[in-house]
């Protein structure tokens, strides 16, 4: 017999599994189970456990429990393979929120429906200061946090299938974009003028480049003769407040972007600025040095330009749009601008088409006017328009 239940006390039995027999000795192995519910749950356990045996996806249970391994995922794999940033928020997430409410369970045991019912309970009550629930895109972080840890576990032997591939996260609402058009790009603009930012923000919505990304620039990663940037890395501030540099996460981030002409002559005038500057504190401007920096070189806090950008927002009577709507705004103006969105993406540093396709749908209904307009005009029928649903063609 490979398997089968014995009753323990009510609403509790053990499963015995047969492994085969020791190549080295001989004597059988065996693997014992303990599952709560009724027997037909017990038998379906069994059934699923002799499955995992035939198709070979079965994993010896271990006493390790979902927070040891969650700790050592972190250390081992996501502060070594992630952004600062991104390992920073995994472990914050993991610790907060996932151990104290899943780290308890055996690794082999956490099923789908322990991940489901953390996902209920952190909607209606997973706030730590214990006023409500989180929202339903934070819970979808600790999804993603979670899948990824879990990703792991299988690859590592440790289990037969990720649990979290069963579990359904919360449906996110999406919220509608925010985007400056042509008219309050050049309101804020002129607002930043005579602000330290200026060459900063004129970067940021004339190429649509990252903030960590525009902050970690050095006037090498520059050619302003043939107006191309190479974008090679990114600044991180830590919640330690350390400033790291790291390469970008993916090598579609890694890329070459061309200045517009405007944005070249502004980082031309913006290094000359810089260099007098530097002269008179009797320093020399060096290759290496940070394009957008304090006045002796020392990077800029990614918050501290956060909070100049919202400043001036409200100033300029555009509350509400953030720093990183600068890159919506690039996207959105170069799409209905007739830029192929291959462009974009590259532009962008977006890891597929299909990321940017997604991103910015909200311009496809006027980008499908506009195509079909251009292929009417291509087979010679430019006359035909429609004008309030009226179909109208010169003779």
């Amino acid at each position: 017999m490979r398997g089968h239940i014995r009753k323990r006390s009510k609403g509790s039995w053990t499963i015995v599994l047969s492994l085969g027999r020791d190549p080295q000795t001989g004597k059988k192995k065996y693997q014992w189970q303990s599952v709560k519910g009724t027997k037909r749950q017990a038998e379906q356990v069994l059934a699923d456990l002799l499955h995992r045996l035939d198709t070979g996806d079965f994993i010896k249970p271990t006493r390790r429990t979902v927070g040891d391994f969650l700790r050592q995922w972190v250390r081992d794999y996501a502060w070594g393979n992630l952004s600062p940033r991104t390992a920073e928020g995994y472990e914050c997430t993991i610790k907060r929120h996932l151990i104290p409410e899943l780290g308890l369970l055996p690794l082999p045991q956490l099923t789908p429906q322990h991940i489901q019912q953390y996902y209920t309970d952190k909607l209606a009550n997973g706030r730590r200061d214990g006023k409500g629930g989180l929202s339903a895109s934070s819970v979808r972080y600790h999804h993603n946090v979670l899948h990824d840890a879990l990703e792991s576990a299988v690859k590592w032997g440790l289990l037969g299938r990720n649990p979290a591939d069963a579990a359904t996260p919360p449906r996110l609402q999406r919220c509608e974009m925010q985007t400056l058009d042509e008219e309050d790009i050049h309101t804020f603009l002129e607002a930043a003028r005579n602000t330290p930012y200026y060459a900063l923000f004129y970067t940021a919505l004339y190429t649509g480049m990252r903030r960590s990304e525009l902050l970690a620039l050095r006037w090498s990663d520059v050619d302003l003769d043939l107006a191309q940037v190479s974008v090679s890395r990114a600044l991180h501030q830590l919640q330690n407040r350390m400033l790291v540099f790291r390469t970008p996460k993916t090598v579609k981030s890694r890329r070459m972007v061309d200045l517009p002409p405007s944005a070249a002559l502004v980082l031309r005038e913006h290094k000359e600025h810089q260099q007098a500057i530097r002269t008179l504190m009797g320093i020399a401007l060096q290759p290496d040095d940070l394009i957008f920096s304090h006045a002796d070189g020392k990077p800029l806090l990614p918050d501290t330009v956060t909070h100049a950008w919202i400043n001036l927002a409200r100033h300029t009577g555009l509350r509400g749009v953030r720093l990183h709507d600068s890159r919506h705004s690039h996207a959105t103006i170069m799409l209905k601008a007739g830029i192929h969105p291959k462009v974009v993406q590259e532009r962008l540093g977006h890891a597929s088409i299909q990321i940017t396709l997604d991103t910015y749908s909200h311009t496809v209904p006027g980008l499908q006017k506009a195509a079909a307009a251009r292929f009417d005009e291509g087979l010679g029928n430019g006359s035909a328009h429609v004008e309030n649903g009226v179909f109208f063609k010169k003779d």
